[in-house]
């Protein structure tokens, strides 16, 4: 697990301080016994068909660094309370281990028996599963509390029996200095707003607790899910995705060519990060595929400030073209792009409107992956064999490029050296897998957190002709059949017939039936998505993006979170509505590998 960067203390901080060992008690008191919880977090696969619709969700779990709590893949020997489900692995586990016998060096025997298994208990609640509830951490505007919120009856006995022990566990000297000797102050500055999430009675309360971490399915095994809106008013969202730089920014790119930043407390900065709307070729007709319509961060971006985009353009002879470039962050406000930066890797002339492709994003293996389409039209009607199959040209392919290199041609990248048609002079170096009609959108699996199986498969959904859509796992040299192929099923029964166009059966493709409407009939209490169009997945947390009208220029997008329904405050709830619409997805739950179909 990442640590937290954003701001506050955390036990790795922890220094000696220069003091005598203390007596910790004033007297007899009662011990208060350590409050355990027991929470599952299941491996389980999941038919995601039952959504319930929440506006505005307040509490649900979530860690210190905005992110939701999970299953530690290995035995937690200190708060094991937190074992099946919270937000520490080992090492965080071993390291509030290390800062709790810190403490007890400076304490006496006595005081280890008295005051032990409060300071244990305090410590540990930065492992919760509500611990950015119990720091303030969900609102990054507010200061992080040195000290977790206490319920006011516990802090009463901590304090009663404790109160030397405070200068121990919080570097505060306002606490220290105000508060040793003053109960009633200190339970005060440590008391939350909301009673029911402060320690330990957050881990009583059925309410909260029920099935937390686990999955809620009806007879038919489908899944509740809820959705809460984390944005809208957005012109046509195609991607959102995060900078792996620490600072839990999301950055949301719009079809006209704007990016916009977001913080964790889900704020929108006034100024875009990047805005080229004025380069991109975007329209407002509905359903035009143009515009902006691809970006992705360099693995190295904290440092180098890269990242990469893919856009729609119309150059000065007014043809219409594929754009990838490079830019970097400005290195005066990391929230602001240099527009000036653009470097031009690559450059495609696109024979028709459509089947633009679009995603861009890097390999475990540090390359640049490319997804473009297969040049527009129907049946892909370019040249004897169509554009998928010619592996001559650049259309219809995933490219992978080294984006960290320049080739001897020229070129402002390198071709890696494996790719599987560097040999072949009948084939474009760049060229990784072909057979491609339109790869919208695609993910890299982090695979199993333990074992790390999976880990670096490419997964892209591709687009059909009339009858099927797809799923398919990226093979090195994989040819994935169009237009040869819609699915499993012939298109072209010329080209289905040449064996030498065989179906890449080792990349694990799936199909279904083509409904043949844009929209898609779920009910979300409420909120009716048959007017929704479904833009955009992102994986870990699992949130999509929609439009109720698809133009470009239309303001009527929004930002989608998933939220399991066990995890959310019952008293928050009304109204649920539930419906089921077989959709199929498999999840390895919380901080496990995340997958969807």
């Amino acid at each position: 697990m990442n640590e937290p960067e954003v701001r506050g203390f955390h036990t790795s901080d922890l220094r000696k301080p220069t003091l005598k060992k203390v007596n910790v008690w004033p007297g007899t008191g009662r011990r208060s016994s350590s409050s355990r919880a027991s929470f599952s977090c299941p491996r389980v696969f999941l038919c995601l068909s039952l959504f319930c619709w929440i506006g505005s969700l307040l509490g649900h779990p979530q860690c210190l660094d905005y992110g939701p709590p999970f299953q530690p893949p290995f035995h937690l020997e200190f708060c094991s309370a937190y074992e099946n489900f919270g937000c520490c692995d080992r090492e965080r586990d071993n390291s509030i281990a290390a800062k709790y016998r810190q403490i007890l060096d400076y304490i006496d025997p006595r005081g280890h028996q008295l005051c032990g298994t409060y300071i244990k208990d305090i410590l540990c609640q930065e492992c919760s599963p509500y611990a950015a509830h119990l720091y303030d951490a969900e609102n990054p505007r507010t200061p992080l509390r040195n000290l977790p919120g206490l319920c006011f009856d516990y802090c009463s006995e901590f304090h009663f029996n404790c109160h030397s022990a405070i200068s121990l566990l919080t570097s505060d000297k306002h606490i220290q200095e105000c508060c040793e000797m003053n109960k009633t102050r200190f339970c005060n500055l440590l008391r939350l707003h909301d009673e029911d999430y402060c320690f330990p009675n957050v881990l009583r309360n059925t309410a909260l607790n029920h099935n937390l971490g686990s999955v809620v399915e009806d007879r038919r095994g489908c899944l509740q899910l809820c959705l809460t809106e984390v944005a809208n008013g957005l012109r046509n969202p195609v991607l959102m995705l995060h900078a792996n730089d620490h600072t839990h920014r999301m950055f949301v790119a719009e079809q006209v060519g704007v990016i916009w930043v977001y913080l964790p407390d889900g704020s929108r900065l006034e100024e875009p990060f990047l805005d080229i709307k004025s380069i991109v070729l975007a329209t407002p007709w509905i359903g035009d595929e143009r515009g902006f319509l691809g970006m992705a961060f360099h693995p190295n971006y904290k440092k180098n400030g890269k990242f990469y985009i893919y856009y729609s353009y119309m150059d000065k002879k007014q043809v219409e073209k594929i754009r990838i470039s490079e830019l970097k962050v400005l290195a005066s406000d990391a929230n602001k792009a240099d527009p000036h930066s653009e470097r031009n890797l690559l450059e495609l002339e696109e024979p028709a409107a459509n089947h633009n492709g679009g995603q861009v994003l890097f390999g475990v293996d540090g390359y640049l992956y490319l997804f473009i389409g297969d040049g527009g039209k129907a049946g892909d009607p370019f040249g004897k064999f169509g554009n998928a199959q010619n592996k001559s040209v650049l259309l219809g392919k995933v490219l992978r490029i080294d984006v960290d290199g320049r080739s001897p041609d020229g070129k402002p990248y390198r071709i890696p050296p494996d790719n599987p048609f560097v040999s072949d002079p009948k084939a474009r170096p760049e060229v990784y897998a072909y057979g491609v009609r339109n790869m919208w959108r695609c993910a890299v699996d982090r695979g199993d957190p333990v074992t790390k199986k999976g880990r670096g498969r490419i997964f892209c959904g591709d687009v059909g002709q009339n009858r099927f859509e797809e799923v398919d796992i990226i093979v090195k040299g994989g040819n994935y059949g169009w237009r040869a192929k819609e699915g499993f099923e012939c298109y072209d029964t010329k080209l289905c017939q040449n064996s030498s166009l065989g179906k890449e059966e080792a990349s694990c493709r799936m199909k279904r039936q083509e409904t043949g409407k844009s929209g898609t009939g779920f009910q979300f209490g409420h909120l009716n998505l048959k007017l929704l169009f479904f833009l955009h997945f992102h994986l870990g947390e699992l949130y999509f993006m929609s439009t109720s009208y698809p133009s470009a220029y239309a303001p009527h997008g929004s930002l989608y979170k998933f939220v399991d329904p066990a995890r959310l405050v019952t008293k928050d709830v009304f109204n649920v509505k539930f419906l089921c619409n077989h959709h199929t997805f498999s999840n390895y739950h919380g901080r496990q590998n995340s997958k969807y179909f």
